[in-house]
């Protein structure tokens, strides 16, 4: 018997109130790196990822960290990167590297039935990498070439500038990068800082898909023989904040036909009561498609394709900002209307229909995100990196649906004032 929904008639909407995420085993190996490992999903398929406290803050030479974390299978003492990346091709298997404010990440998916031809690369590129020259150098120039073109966008300059106006230009989080920092990296920086970061004692590797104990023993015996590094007596990178006091900022392209429009502030992390409140008002104010300055500055005045409000989360600060791209002739009316939007937030409580719409959206992202082995993996990758667990997204369930207006408005006026924020445009 088919049958056919009646399309005129919404379905119901079930709110969610709670969260089953799979328990994770923890254990640590001989050598001492802790392992978390999800066994979910249906597919033969396994994501190893290495996560290391070797991200742009611990740099002691801007862009230092991110080519560290590049050049990591451009060569190791077994392998070439030419034969690295034949290794990945011929068995399907993919390699990432990515890096953020605190940490570096290497990651692969592999189909299980291949993991033994995968591990030993994978191991050499963790353990054993040489940064060689040649790599190192066509690495810059190409890097150095992007950048360039990239400081001639306004929305791209606007993102380099920024952060400098919100840490200060000595804090770990905002380092700027010049052109001629390409020109001041070598390969024994590399070498130093991979033998300071990486391989510590504190580095932790996830592992989730179709997992069982035979696989889980493979990857324990591949990496359990990898010897870990001694920190030399480094100082430790200084977290206080040394912001500029001025709260408008420029930077004049001449021949731009766009301002890209930056405004916010240092704010806090997940550790911080007031995160998860935050998150929803940010959202209501421009996290998602519906949102307030959509609504505002996209739909009713067309001032921009998109802009959004976002908080950022890192391990000792975060930030809250705002972002858009204008036409040159729209950017006075734009800003008068971010500030227009947070006053309202600030002296009138959000309608009950509005925050049940952002409640739903809300917890049905985190289920959303939760959709598949390598989803959760990236869940708990994050709970973890913040000294939390799993538990944590249903602390957030709990607290996004039990928020009210009243103290949504006393979070806008607490946090939004606008002598706090710092306001970046880059254009003509």
């Amino acid at each position: 018997m088919n049958f056919t929904p009646n399309r005129k008639i919404q379905p119901d909407i079930k709110p969610v109130k709670s969260v089953d995420l799979t328990m994770t085993e923890k254990y640590r190996l001989e050598n001492g790196f802790q392992v978390f490992t999800l066994n979910l999903g249906t597919q033969d398929l396994v994501k190893i990822e290495w996560v290391f406290e070797a991200g742009l803050a611990y740099q002691t030479k801007t862009l230092l960290a991110s080519f560290t974390n590049k050049m990591l299978s451009e060569g190791t003492t077994s392998y070439s990167a030419f034969e690295i990346a034949e290794v990945f091709d011929r068995y399907g298997a993919y390699l990432s590297t990515n890096i953020d404010k605190d940490f570096a990440y290497v990651a692969v998916y592999c189909l299980t039935k291949y993991l033994d031809h995968i591990l030993p690369v994978l191991t050499e590129i963790i353990s054993a990498p040489i940064f060689p020259e040649n790599e190192l150098q066509t690495l810059l120039n190409k890097s150095k070439q992007e950048f360039q073109i990239n400081l001639k966008k306004v929305k791209s300059l606007a993102q380099i500038s920024y952060p400098p106006l919100i840490f200060g230009n000595g804090h770990p989080y905002g380092q700027k990068a010049e052109v001629e920092d390409f020109d001041k990296l070598n390969r024994n920086d590399l070498l130093s800082f991979y033998e300071n970061f990486y391989l510590s004692e504190q580095s932790k590797i996830f592992v989730s898909g179709k997992t069982d104990q035979q696989i889980l023993r493979k990857i324990n015996h591949a990496f359990e023989r990898i010897e870990t590094h001694q920190k030399h007596q480094l100082a430790e990178p200084d977290f206080s904040v040394d912001f500029s006091t001025r709260k408008h900022h420029k930077i004049k392209i001449d021949d731009a036909l766009q301002s890209a429009i930056f405004v916010g502030k240092k704010m806090f992390n997940k550790h911080h009561p007031d995160f998860i409140g935050m998150q929803v008002l940010s959202s209501i104010l421009g996290g998602y498609f519906g949102s307030r300055l959509m609504s505002n500055i996209r739909e009713e005045k067309g001032f921009t394709y998109g802009i959004g409000s976002s908080l950022y989360s890192y391990k000792h600060d975060g930030l809250f900002s705002i972002q858009t791209e204008v036409g040159s002739d729209h950017t006075d009316a734009t800003l008068t209307e971010i500030y227009h939007e947070i006053e309202l937030l600030q002296n009138h409580l959000v309608g009950n229909e509005e925050l049940s719409l952002i409640k739903n959206y809300l917890t049905g992202q985190l289920i959303r995100g939760l959709d598949g082995p390598f989803a959760v993996h990236d869940k708990l990758k994050a709970a973890v990196l913040f000294g939390n667990d799993l538990s944590y997204y249903q602390e957030f369930i709990e607290t996004v649906i039990s928020i009210t207006p009243e103290t949504l408005q006393k979070l806008a006026i607490k946090h939004l004032q606008q002598n706090s924020l710092i306001e970046l445009i880059v254009g003509k």
